[in-house]
């Protein structure tokens, strides 16, 4: 039941000394604050590192470079390549492996030309499945398909800043035809990237080919420069990644300890590692916030405890007249639960509204980057934060309740 007199009172006793309230409740609104604008700081780092990741969070890639030690009569210094017979070989051999995507570029000085239009850009022949290793948003038309490598058909995939800088803002690329080192492909879908990192740059200013196209066009022969790799459900990529390095290792006659022949980057265990820094930055975050509050919290303890002992001869009166220990215990409990629930619940507002503006800012002046971008509010921190206070509020008037809720009439009526 609503008691305006009782609201009334705790008003009066928290007015009745505005700076002493103001200094107090000013502990509880800074480590609050402090909780969400350190949240906010780390949800932004946390979100400009991982923009980075552009590939699946579980990928592995495996590449090939020179070996460093003699193995069953071979020299060091041979140069490993990758064959199709190696990717015949991982798909039919290793079973963890959900999708393979054998990968070539197309190395040297060359123009993509169309009409009198030529600029340089970066062109690779991928597979179908390399769209679940590395997301892309397909803007029209279609990615390579199944049907392109097994025919090798000379079609390209071009990214929004290739076809910017080849065609007209409104022309439609698609079914044209642009010359890759005097080799005329057709056009069959453009993309963008999902990034905001500038890695979205390169993205977009890639051409991809069928990868047996490449192959053929460009005398590449049976060469395959690289791997991609996602591991089965429930799979380690670490798994994936020893295995199929261990197989290529036997194919090629690498020698069991050399560690340089073969090269590798499981993104998995990268991915991991940031996870991890992070959750170290979200807990000091929460242990300085925490105890920021404590402090605060001992503050409102000690200025009840002040209040309790000016009120004494009140308490004594009321006790006198019949009122209940639970009256006086709930007063002052309630009178600590507001003077922290404002408090907090400013701190709150204030630190959202910051990290708000902060992102408004970022946004609005591009200053987005690859280690701070879109920081933001979990809204269960929040609700977390709200729990906190609650907590804050009555331990900080426990003490000094039950005081005042024993106090001796008689006592309490002699004091001075």
């Amino acid at each position: 039941m609503f008691d305006l007199d009782k609201w009334q009172e705790i008003y009066f006793s928290l007015k009745k000394h505005k700076l002493r309230t103001i200094l107090t409740a000013f502990g509880v609104f800074w480590g609050i604050f402090m909780l969400v604008v350190l949240m906010g700081a780390g949800n932004g780092l946390r979100n400009g590192v991982m923009q980075d990741f552009d590939i699946a969070k579980n990928a592995v890639f495996v590449w090939t470079e020179q070996t460093s030690l003699p193995y069953q009569g071979l020299q060091p210094g041979r140069q490993i390549t990758l064959k199709n017979s190696d990717f015949r070989a991982i798909r039919s051999n290793i079973k963890e492996i959900e999708v393979i995507a054998p990968r070539n570029s197309l190395s040297g000085d060359f123009m993509v030309v169309r009409g009198d239009r030529s600029v340089s850009f970066q062109v690779y022949g991928d597979y179908p499945q390399y769209v679940h290793v590395k997301p892309m948003i397909i803007t029209s038309g279609r990615f390579v398909n199944a049907r392109d490598i097994k025919d090798r058909r000379k079609v390209a995939v071009i990214g929004s800043q290739v076809q910017s800088r080849l065609y007209e803002p409104e022309e439609d690329p698609i079914n044209t035809y642009i010359k890759i080192k005097g080799v005329p492909f057709k056009v069959v879908g453009t993309f963008d990237s999902p990034l905001r990192s500038d890695d979205a740059i390169d993205d977009i200013q890639t051409i991809y080919l069928p990868n047996t196209t490449m192959q053929l066009a460009f005398n590449q022969g049976e060469d395959l420069g690289w791997f991609g790799f996602i591991p089965k459900a429930g799979v380690s990529a670490a798994v994936v990644e020893e295995k199929v390095k261990a197989l290529l290792a036997q194919r090629h006659k690498i020698h069991p300890d050399d560690r340089s022949a073969l090269g590798s980057f499981n993104v998995e265990k990268e991915y991991q590692e940031v996870q991890g820094l992070f959750a170290g930055i979200k807990a000091v975050s929460w242990l300085v916030s925490i105890m920021t509050i404590i402090a605060g919290v001992v503050g409102v303890g000690n200025i009840m405890l002040i209040i309790v002992k000016e009120r004494t001869k009140e308490f004594g009166v009321r006790k006198s007249v019949g009122a209940p220990p639970w009256s006086i215990l709930s007063m002052i409990i309630l009178e600590s639960l507001v003077l922290t629930g404002v408090a907090g619940y400013l701190g709150l507002l204030s630190g959202v509204g910051f990290v708000e503006l902060i992102n408004y800012a970022l946004i609005e002046f591009d200053a987005q980057s690859d280690f701070f971008a879109n920081p933001e509010i979990d809204f269960k921190v929040s609700l977390t934060a709200l729990a906190v206070l609650v907590m804050a509020g009555t331990l900080a008037g426990i003490v000094p309740a039950t005081k005042a809720a024993r106090t001796n009439p008689v006592v309490a009526l002699r004091d001075e």
